[in-house]
């Protein structure tokens, strides 16, 4: 059964960031008009006045839950604290705002590192509590998979409609192309076209580059969010992906030929490799509500560079004195 929900108030926390912009526009889409995506200047959700300002504000019926605090490894590995608490406290605190204002239905993101490092290929959504997640993400990956157990508990005690999705690694235009907090395809792109600009011999990438990841295209998750809207009401955790996985050393290679960088790669081992493997059994979004990534890597990738190229390209434009560069 497909839910109708271009009438409902559709909030979307973090709706400004990444992702929550592209979920914007798949609301849009389908014909949703009341969509809020307030920003944390607007309502900070680590503060518990914020949050019930912000639901007696605005009132949402339906709670799409996708800020985080957030990076790559480098991120991760120096800001263990603050990424556990800023996740675990947004996430209870919106999860309860949504019981107490009785919200019709709460749709949590979780992550990809919530699961164990080592847990068994394809990862399937019952191997989520058999081990420990990979340390360097676990405080990040723990706070986010503490959300699911206040999701199941509050569906067994009050009858409440949340779910909750698993994405997996996430890239596309308009990511976060920052060095000390991006992820790793847009470090890449950043880096090898620097490098290529720079006339460099020599690019050098941490780890060894055996790690594989699996990455989805950000406009395809921001759709398997809305048909999960529409169309799941269960209480088991969902993998969003495509399936597939690729090493980091073949990723490298494919964003170097991508931007031209023709010089030597050198892989710094001293540097962490992060979880040696990560990809996902996609079967239960595909059969619970019909999602199937559609975007290839490659495409997804070409898309990816093709809009930081520009976006460069406009930023080194610089308008002559006394007149304004349009917009």
């Amino acid at each position: 059964m497909i839910r109708d929900i271009s009438s409902k108030r559709i909030l979307i926390t973090g709706g400004a960031g990444f992702l929550g912009s592209y979920i914007v526009e798949r609301l849009h889409g389908i014909g949703c008009q009341q969509i809020f995506a307030p920003r944390k200047s607007d309502y900070d959700l680590t503060r518990q006045a914020d949050v019930e300002r912000l639901m007696l504000e605005l009132r949402p019926q339906i709670v799409i839950h996708a800020a985080a605090s957030v990076g790559g490894i480098g991120a991760n590995r120096d800001n263990p604290g603050r990424f556990f608490y800023e996740n675990a406290i947004m996430g209870v605190q919106t999860i309860e705002a949504c019981r107490v204002h009785g919200v019709e239905k709460t749709v949590v993101l979780g992550t990809i590192c919530a699961y164990p490092k080592f847990a068994p290929i394809p990862f399937r959504e019952d191997a989520l509590w058999n081990g420990y997640p990979e340390e360097t993400n676990a405080p990040y990956g723990i706070a986010k998979k503490a959300l699911l157990v206040q999701c199941q508990a509050y569906r067994e005690q009050y009858g409440m409609n949340a779910i909750f999705l698993l994405p997996v690694n996430l890239y596309g235009p308009r990511d976060n192309f920052k060095l000390d907090s991006s992820h790793v395809i847009p470090a890449l792109v950043r880096k090898c076209v620097e490098a290529r600009d720079a006339g460099a011999a020599e690019l050098t990438l941490w780890g060894d580059g055996s790690p594989t990841r699996e990455f989805l295209y950000v406009d395809d998750a921001a759709e398997a969010v809305v048909k999960a809207t529409q169309k799941y009401d269960g209480a088991d955790p969902v993998n969003i992906g495509i399936g597939e996985e690729v090493s980091i050393r073949d990723l490298a290679a494919k964003i170097a030929a991508l931007t031209g960088f023709s010089g030597r790669i050198i892989w710094d081992t001293t540097k962490p490799n992060g979880q040696p493997r990560r990809c996902l059994d996609v079967s239960r979004a595909e059969r619970e509500f019909g999602f199937r990534a559609h975007t290839s890597l490659d495409a997804g990738l070409k898309r990816t560079v093709e809009w930081y190229e520009e976006e460069r390209r406009e930023k080194s434009i610089v308008p002559p004195e006394g007149m304004a560069k349009c917009s």
